[in-house]
Order: C-alpha cells, then sequence, then structure tokens
C-alpha cells in the first residue's frame, strides 16, 4: 500500500486540520497522481443504493439491456454491450476490446440541447456532450440511484477541487469558474464472470490514463482490480478498503499543471482462474471541466526556467478527441 497513499479528507471537511490534508494530497499528486480517499462524508447508503441498482441492471436479460442502447458509438449514455471500445486505443494501441460492459449517465436529463438531440437535429458534438441520458424501462430503481449518487459524487469532487487549488498555492475557489457548467460523466462498470480465458492482450480495461480533471472511483473487493503503472515497481495492485474512494488525475489537469502533478497510466485486470466466475462492479466518476473551459498552464506552475509545456485546449476538444480513438471512431 506504499505506492498510492490513504489520506483521510474529513479534518479538511470539519476544519480541524486542512492545512496537513492539502499538504498530504499535493504530494500524492505530484508523486503517483493516485490516492485513495477516507472521511469523504458519501453517505454509505447511498453507494449501496447504486451498486444495488446497477448489478440488478446487469443481471437483465440482454434484450432488456439493450433497450437502453444509444444511437452511436461515441454517444456515451446508457448502455454499452461487451466488446464496445477499448481504453488502450485512446493511446493509440490496438488491443482487443475490453471485457466490460458499462452504463453511462451525465446531469443533464431535459432542455433545449436534449430536445434537439432526441430528433437527430443537434450537431453530434453537442449531442456528446449534452444528450438526454437514456433509462431503461425495466430497471426502475436505476435513474434514483444514480442521479443521487451522481449528485453526492458532484459535491465530492468540488471539494476535491478545493483542495487542489490550495495544494496548487491558488484561492481555493480557483477552478470553480471552470466547472460552472462540467460535463462529468458516471458510469457504471460491470466485468461478467470469465467464463472463456481472455484472448492474449485483452484485459478487463486496458492500459489508459483519464481524459478530464480527475476520477473518483468506487471499486469493489472482487479480484481482477485496478492496478497503477508506479515509477519504480511497474505495475501496482491499487488498494481497496471499505468505505473509501480511489481519486485519480486525469491528463487535463496535468497539463493545467504543467506536469508538476501527473496524469497516471492504470488498467483492470483479469481475476485468475480459480476467481473467474465472480463478477465485479466499479464506478467511476470522471469529473471533467466545462466544454468550453481553456486548460492553460496555471500561473503557479509556470516559470521563466518552465514555460508552459502544452498547447492551450478546450476541455470538449480534449475529451471528444480522446473519446472517438477509444470506440474506434476516428
Amino acid at each position: 500500500m506504499d505506492a498510492v497513499p490513504v489520506i483521510d479528507i474529513s479534518p479538511f471537511l470539519d476544519g480541524t486540520g486542512p492545512d496537513a490534508v492539502v499538504r498530504a494530497v499535493g504530494a500524492a499528486c505530484a508523486d503517483i497522481g493516485f490516492l485513495v480517499v477516507a472521511g469523504h462524508g458519501v453517505d454509505p447508503s447511498i453507494i449501496d443504493g447504486a451498486v444495488r441498482a446497477a448489478r440488478q441492471f446487469f443481471l437483465l436479460a440482454p434484450e432488456e439491456k439493450c433497450s437502453a442502447l444509444p444511437a452511436r458509438p461515441w454517444y456515451f449514455r446508457g448502455y454499452e454491450p461487451p466488446g464496445g471500445s477499448a481504453l488502450a486505443r485512446s493511446l493509440d494501441v490496438a488491443t482487443p476490446p475490453d471485457l466490460c460492459e458499462l452504463f453511462r449517465i451525465s446531469r443533464f436529463d431535459a432542455g433545449p440541447v436534449q430536445t434537439r438531440a432526441a430528433d437527430g437535429t443537434v450537431e453530434p458534438e453537442l449531442e456528446y456532450f449534452y444528450g438526454a441520458n437514456i433509462w431503461p424501462a425495466a430497471a426502475p430503481d436505476l435513474r434514483p440511484a444514480l442521479t443521487t449518487y451522481y449528485a453526492a459524487l458532484e459535491a465530492l469532487a468540488a471539494t476535491m477541487m478545493r483542495i487542489f487549488a490550495l495544494a496548487l498555492e491558488l484561492p481555493e475557489d480557483w477552478f470553480a469558474d471552470k466547472f460552472a457548467d462540467h460535463i462529468s460523466n458516471l458510469c457504471v462498470n460491470y466485468y461478467a464472470p470469465q467464463v472463456t480465458e481472455p484472448m492474449p492482450g485483452q484485459l478487463r480495461r486496458g492500459a489508459h490514463t483519464d481524459y478530464g480533471s480527475m476520477t473518483v472511483l468506487y471499486q469493489d473487493d472482487a479480484p481482477g482490480g485496478l492496478q497503477v503503472m508506479t515509477k519504480t515497481d511497474g505495475w501496482a495492485d491499487v488498494p481497496h478498503l471499505p468505505g473509501t474512494y480511489v481519486v485519480n488525475l486525469g491528463d487535463l489537469l496535468a497539463m493545467w499543471t504543467n506536469d508538476r502533478w501527473v496524469s497516471t497510466m492504470h488498467r483492470v485486470v483479469n481475476p485468475g482462474r480459480t476467481d473467474a466466475g465472480r463478477d465485479r462492479i466499479s464506478i467511476p466518476f470522471f469529473h471533467q471541466p466545462s466544454r468550453d473551459a481553456a486548460i492553460s498552464c496555471i500561473p503557479t506552475c509556470t516559470s521563466a526556467d518552465d514555460p508552459p509545456h502544452h498547447r492551450v485546449v478546450t476541455s470538449g476538444e480534449w475529451v471528444l478527441g480522446k473519446t472517438r480513438k477509444q470506440v474506434g471512431a476516428g
């Protein structure tokens, strides 16, 4: 557990020791870009409700799950069957499809863009960012469980961004306006029992970095879990501790910080054959700045001797390019 630190953020939330939390988080972001967060304040019943409703959905018959299929593979809403994407392709690495099926939601269920998306008259890029969620009729508990969970993770992510700002010697609210219309996605990953052995090079989720600002991940304790690429020891398991979240940085935060903080490669491995009959659920919340937010070097992360490393991109430009590669759409 030395590679990924465990940090209790409750002293930041209750004001009893915020400076120590800020220092610890900043050190983890610079060293490995991963941390396990305890003391986060998310109600366990909200987590249990999301996991329970998700498992009920994934155990439905295939035709019932496919009622929530999106019309296009890069429209990241609703259900994605096994074989729909390979995360390693986002880094231009050719691999077999990932051994995972998914269900995704965003903040958006109604509004003018959603209406235009439904009748096919919206630009594809806007549909990707603002298209309406797709809810399966056969899983009535899924919508209330995941929308409640989304709101809880939205609040936790905002807290982490406040901690990040202070760790970067910025005002605590420095990131707030960059996320005023955030385009974050919540994704439930279901890893079914592996009845047959995977193909060579095939993983539950191939090696990749995340695209946005950060990811806040729930993972269960089933074998075949998350690994991170460390600086010295290669692939290391990310610890599962009940009641905690894994937080990892994405590409945009690394770019914002001029690579002082790191977006680290990670993957989800297959279980050994003795454990291949167990399923697994994880729920990543992909925190993404507003579509038009410009990702330019943070003032405290550059100097005359260390000019900006990256061209300025918008949040939307970056994530759309990455996801199209992931699904083989460009």
